[in-house]
């Protein structure tokens, strides 16, 4: 009998790719998803049947301890992706994103903790770094918050830390830097760019185009997942990890780079009323992955360009029942 993983936030962009690439490997996965009154599974919808057949879906919200302890019981491992991640929205909303990132994740730890589960993998984001003070950044550079929603992963990864350090919770905590790739929200930039595109506008309205980001591949990303996941624990257990590319480019020259892919002529214009509040962006990250690489191996496959290749040709694909679907609170 296969080894039973949980994931939380299974419905969405990294997370419906993570339970792919679980079931192909061996494995039966419990997937929470959060509960909706239209039916949906998110992303699990699109998934092949043969797929699904060994994915037990539980409606839930990891908001709620019942929930999350019946989601982890009996598991090998948990993977833990739920969370509210629009930075926009965090400035509107910002108790929301304690409740679920912080407290969601205070539930998953004691339901791992009380239920003895051998390995918890936590999900950051390079956002908890702020704008680089020195590059590539390693997981040794300095923490800060330029968002609500920044605040609410920094103190999730805290979370973690301490319920390790206090209590021995088997935790390794993953920060990816910028993910990118099929299904990802037409909220993110990339997506936001390829939809205006295909739609043949003539001008690209973003937000700010100085901001230097370093992309990597879903594909990539989720390798990083089962890396922590399945590497010995004694190389992994009680630390964290970057995981990205260490190659940057600036928004302004990834969106040039998409008008060439997609062949417009598109041009690409800045809107003010797209761009974060002056202190709250950061404006470059760029990843130094040495410590993921040498405790496991990892290594990003995919470059920029097969990546992007492979994302607008998905898009095409989809049309538009791809770019209205929305996510609901998972990465």
């Amino acid at each position: 009998m296969s080894d039973v993983v949980a994931v939380t936030g299974a419905e969405g962009f990294i997370g419906s790719h993570l339970v792919e690439a679980l079931v192909r490997n061996g494995h039966r996965v419990r997937a929470m998803v959060l509960y909706n009154s239209f039916g949906s599974w998110g992303w699990l919808d699109t998934l092949p049947p043969d797929v699904l057949a060994e994915v037990d879906v539980q409606l839930g919200d990891v908001r709620d301890r019942g929930c999350v302890g019946a989601l982890v019981d009996g598991a090998q491992v948990v993977y833990h992706l739920a969370a509210l991640i629009a930075i926009p929205y965090s400035y509107e909303a910002p108790r929301s994103y304690v409740d679920t990132n912080v407290l969601g994740t205070l539930n998953v730890l004691d339901a791992v903790r009380e239920r003895e589960v051998p390995r918890l993998v936590h999900t950051s984001t390079s956002e908890t770094y702020g704008t680089a003070r020195t590059v590539p950044i390693s997981e040794a550079h300095p923490l800060q918050a330029q968002s609500p929603y920044a605040a609410s992963k920094v103190a999730a990864d805290k979370l973690v830390e301490s319920y390790h350090l206090s209590f021995g919770v088997p935790a390794v905590t993953l920060r990816p830097f910028n993910t990118y790739g099929p299904r990802q929200s037409t909220r993110a930039v990339i997506p936001t760019i390829i939809e205006q595109l295909l739609a043949g506008v003539g001008e690209i309205c973003l937000g700010a185009l100085d901001p230097i980001r370093d992309f990597t591949y879903v594909g990539d990303t989720v390798g990083a997942f089962l890396a922590v996941g399945t590497a010995p624990a004694s190389s992994v257990v009680g630390e964290l990890f970057n995981a990205g590319t260490g190659v940057e480019v600036s928004i302004g020259q990834l969106a040039t780079e998409i008008v060439e892919l997609v062949g417009t002529d598109a041009i690409v214009i800045e809107d003010q009323r797209r761009t974060r509040p002056k202190d709250s962006e950061v404006m470059r990250l760029m990843c130094d992955a040495t410590a993921l690489q040498e405790r496991t191996g990892w290594q990003p496959l995919v470059d920029r360009r097969a990546g992007l290749l492979r994302t607008i040709e998905w898009f095409r694909n989809r049309g538009d029942a791809a770019l209205r679907r929305q996510g609901g609170y998972s990465l």
